[in-house]
């Protein structure tokens, strides 16, 4: 047991993501988990005056690591300390049980409380349907405007629930089925796939955009598998340069002021949700269509309406009237 504390935390930690291969993590999540341990041991490297090769797991103490999270809380946000405090513990549990270490001292670093999921859907009961129509009219003024691509993106927000990532990894082989009853086929946070089912409009926009393609690529080919989003050089598109056309679609659109602060493309998710939940559907029917982990994510979306519902009832001027004859 000796001889296995003093393996070197950079042996460790390959062995800890040797271990997760089973798992099929995506590689955003490995490399967010690389991240988390690199920018930790860069400070615990500081703190205990080690090189790479001199830092074993024995080191990895209780107060050496509250000494470390301690400076990376002060130049990170809360939301990035806590998923780092979680990298660690997951790491130093594994250490645990493979027997590099007696036992796990996460327990003893402070992390902070996880903030409420609150959704955050766009504002304003008409915004959806105001942001879809100034997309189609072209009213994002670019050099080369692109409008078939805008209402794709945003209809894919707004009546499929996609994330970022989800919308880059489709391809036009995604939408399967018989004519008029299609379904998205989605490959979602986790690995956790999903059949979301989409009606003949959006088969519509899907083959209209893929016509825009043909006339604006007409040397390149676009096969089934090939990915369906494609920036203005006809390249798939990046993280980057999706979040700015819908940004820029608010913007042209005169509805950046109802986007909620830091939700940009996620707020179209998050209004796909919040509308479910406003028309009945279940925090199972929810779970199943966005690709939650968890049930009680989704049943955040049916307290928020439930909240909004009584605040809404709570303005009626009749009741002021109430208050003075009571």
């Amino acid at each position: 047991m000796r001889y296995k504390m003093l393996m070197r935390v950079s042996e460790a930690q390959q062995a800890f993501f040797a271990a997760r291969r089973p798992r099929k993590d995506s590689p955003h999540t490995t490399d967010a988990y690389r991240r988390d341990l690199a920018g930790i041991t860069v400070l615990l490297l500081r703190e205990l005056d080690r090189s790479p090769d001199e830092l074993t797991v024995e080191m990895l103490t209780a107060q050496a690591l509250r000494n470390a999270f301690g400076a990376f809380a002060d130049t990170h946000a809360k939301s990035s300390v806590l998923r780092a405090w979680s990298t660690w513990n997951q790491f130093l549990t594994f250490c645990v049980s493979d027997g590099l270490l007696a036992g796990n001292p996460m327990g003893a670093v402070a992390r902070p409380k996880a903030p409420p999921l609150t959704p955050k859907p766009l504002r304003g009961e008409e915004t959806p349907e105001q942001l879809l129509a100034a997309a189609a009219d072209g009213s994002r003024r670019t050099r080369d405007p692109w409008p078939e691509r805008d209402v794709l993106v945003i209809a894919l927000g707004l009546v499929a629930g996609l994330r970022a990532a989800e919308m880059r990894a489709l391809t036009a082989r995604s939408l399967v089925g018989r004519q008029g009853e299609m379904r998205l086929h989605v490959h979602g946070k986790g690995s956790r796939d999903r059949s979301i089912p989409v009606q003949p409009i959006m088969e519509k926009i899907i083959e209209e955009y893929l016509a825009s393609c043909r006339r604006r690529f007409p040397q390149q080919r676009f096969g089934p598998s090939t990915p369906l989003l494609r920036d203005r050089a006809g390249e798939p598109i990046g993280r980057g340069a999706l979040e700015y056309l819908v940004k820029s679609c608010y913007r042209w659109a005169g509805l950046h002021d109802r986007v909620p602060v830091g939700a940009n493309l996620h707020a179209l998710r998050h209004t796909f949700a919040t509308r479910l939940a406003e028309d009945g559907a279940t925090a199972s029917e929810i779970m199943a269509l966005l690709g939650h982990a968890s049930l009680a994510t989704s049943q955040n979306y049916i307290e928020a309406t439930g909240r909004e519902q009584r605040a809404a009832a709570a303005s009626n001027r009749t009741y002021r009237a109430l208050d003075g004859i009571v």
